[in-house]
């Protein structure tokens, strides 16, 4: 995976190049400083992934997204800021996700892995299984058959109609399989993007999304919260 930098602040640069380098599927092709040369790299560099600056000075970071958005094989825009009031305008702007500085390695990877989900070529129908357990048997569940799917430490419970099943791959496993069809809720949730019906706020601020067929209301995180409520503006326009 090809992956461009676009960074006013050399530290940010550094330090989102350093992250990078622990991940072997991931090449860094370049490292500007402003939007017009993010243009430029993105047309010469042909990258796979632009990591984005927002605040940038002369041409900033939502202008370039819009501009790419014109362009046929356009990278996938990671959003890296300090300013969280720019996630919903960012979501809407096609992103493919927003990363709130200082950059964490682990939100980097799951925007990597999010972004090499949607690189990748359509899922064969097959991987809508997932192989789960339940005792000594091994067994399969459907994916259109998940209500939702909780990580603990040592394992993640596939919470189905039928009850609930463990299964041995990682959330960040399962994202990166069926991204498409998965939404992340926060660190330790995923739901059926099928299954959400809409977000419930409650008294002390906390959000609760709602889920068809269960009536169990898992909580978003406010990192997730903006991805998720322009989701369900999208799937209802």
């Amino acid at each position: 995976m090809r992956v461009l930098i676009a960074d006013d602040e050399p530290l940010a640069r550094a330090r989102l190049d350093s992250l990078l380098a622990r991940r072997a599927d991931v090449e860094v092709v370049g490292s500007v400083a402003d939007g017009e040369a993010a243009l430029e790299a993105c047309a010469l560099l042909l990258p796979d992934v632009i990591l984005l600056d927002i605040e940038m000075p002369g041409l900033g970071g939502t202008a370039v997204a819009r501009r790419l958005a014109e362009v046929p094989m356009r990278p996938q825009v990671v959003f890296c800021t300090a300013y969280e009031q720019h996630a919903l305008s960012a979501f809407d702007l096609g992103a493919t996700d927003y990363l709130l500085k200082p950059v964490r390695a682990e939100r980097l990877d799951e925007a990597l892995d999010r972004a090499a989900t949607r690189l990748q070529p359509p899922v064969a129908a097959h991987s809508a299984w997932l192989r789960a357990r339940s005792g000594a048997d091994e067994v399969r569940v459907r994916l259109d058959d998940v209500l939702y799917l909780l990580a603990d430490e040592k394992y993640v419970a596939v919470h189905h109609g039928g009850g609930m099943w463990l299964i041995d791959d990682s959330l960040r496993q399962l994202e990166t399989a069926h991204g498409e069809r998965l939404v992340r809720l926060h660190r330790n949730c995923l739901v059926p993007r099928a299954r959400l019906l809409g977000l419930r706020t409650l008294s002390d601020g906390r959000v609760l999304a709602r889920l068809s067929g269960t009536e169990v209301t898992p909580e978003v995180s406010r990192r997730n919260l903006p991805a998720v409520r322009h989701l369900l503006r999208t799937d209802a326009g």
